[in-house]
């Protein structure tokens, strides 16, 4: 169990455990989410944690996913990443809550300021009265967060900062990255003209951003927006939001393009062939924290993935089936 997964007040209580088990109290609806995130509580005896909650209910179809299993996936996300040994994707649970079975994840940054009021999601995964408004129409403008995270400064190091992303993603007016950062490609932006130019967009060369592009590459992220890289006051970097993951077809679509092609480093290798370990172990821990997560298929291509990272030793290239970068990227 990792030191960040303890809890100190009630002994031998984890976060994952307090996440399962703790009363969970919802306290408001995050605006401008594709699907129903919820702010929300979870207590049990002299311990509270923030956290998301993403009700199956408030889920849109999707066309190329089957309906009602992201929740699951984001939970299989996380007991993937646990098992390489990382603790990029916060502690994740799936768990019965006030609007039924969903996702319960640790929230990570500061407190929303005012998250909007969280009716039932209704069976079209709208969130209003009787399920029947539209989550817009709810959204509260005076809230200062986002789903886990808040705006912050920009990095001073970083040329072009975006925010609290200024340490890992800029947008610069050159035709190559400076040292320390990977070019993803060029994007045309507004002046401050509003007139449109055109800029290269990097990210840094951070060994957690790479770590994320080899998490991204075993489960087949198929939306790696910059908004999902949360930085951390620690030094640490969380991900989220994967619930479009482990499809049996390659979907990965990422902005984490700057080493494609590379050999991996050595501390990647080694967790690609501790997960390979793990999941070779049928009825083993970690195959039966999947069961019921994902399909056979999709762990059977999860072990193949797996172990094509490991036989060619480097980041994979783009298929040229699917659209590379998600759109919008940020």
């Amino acid at each position: 169990m990792p030191a960040s997964e303890r809890l100190p007040q009630e002994r031998g209580l984890t976060v994952p455990a307090l996440l399962a088990e703790g009363v969970l109290t919802v306290h408001g609806r995050i605006p401008n989410a594709s699907n129903a995130v919820l702010f929300a509580t979870v207590a049990r005896g002299g311990e509270q944690l923030d956290c998301v909650y993403k009700p199956v209910l408030g889920e849109r179809p999707l066309w190329d996913f089957p309906d009602g299993d992201l929740a699951g996936r984001e939970v299989a996300a996380y007991e993937v990443c646990r098992a390489m040994g990382w603790d990029l994707v916060p502690p994740t649970v799936l768990r019965e809550g006030p609007h039924g079975r969903g996702m319960c994840q640790q929230w990570i940054g500061p407190r929303p300021g005012r998250p909007a009021s969280a009716e039932r999601p209704g069976p079209d995964g709208r969130a209003g009265p009787d399920g029947d408004a539209d989550p817009e129409r709810d959204a509260d403008p005076a809230a200062d967060a986002e789903p886990h995270g808040a705006a912050g400064p920009e990095s001073a190091d970083a040329p072009g900062g975006f925010g609290r992303l200024g340490e890992l993603l800029a947008l610069v007016d050159a035709q190559e990255p400076g040292p320390g950062w990977k070019a993803i490609g060029f994007a045309a932006v507004p002046d401050e003209s509003g007139a449109e130019r055109t800029a290269l967009l990097v990210h840094a060369d951070d060994e957690r951003l790479r770590r994320t592009a080899v998490l991204d590459a075993v489960i087949n992220n198929a939306d790696r927006k910059g908004g999902h890289l949360l930085p951390r006051p620690d030094g640490r970097l969380s991900v989220i939001d994967h619930g479009v993951t482990f499809h049996t077809d390659d979907k990965l679509r990422t902005l984490l393009w700057g080493w494609a092609g590379e050999p991996l480093p050595e501390e990647a290798t080694v967790a690609l062939r501790e997960l390979s370990r793990a999941l070779a172990e049928h009825g083993g821990a970690l195959t039966e924290r999947l069961d019921g997560l994902l399909s056979e298929a999709e762990i059977q291509a999860l072990r193949k993935r797996v172990a094509a990272l490991v036989s060619s030793g480097r980041h994979p290239l783009p298929s040229g089936d699917w659209p590379a970068i998600p759109w919008p990227p940020v």
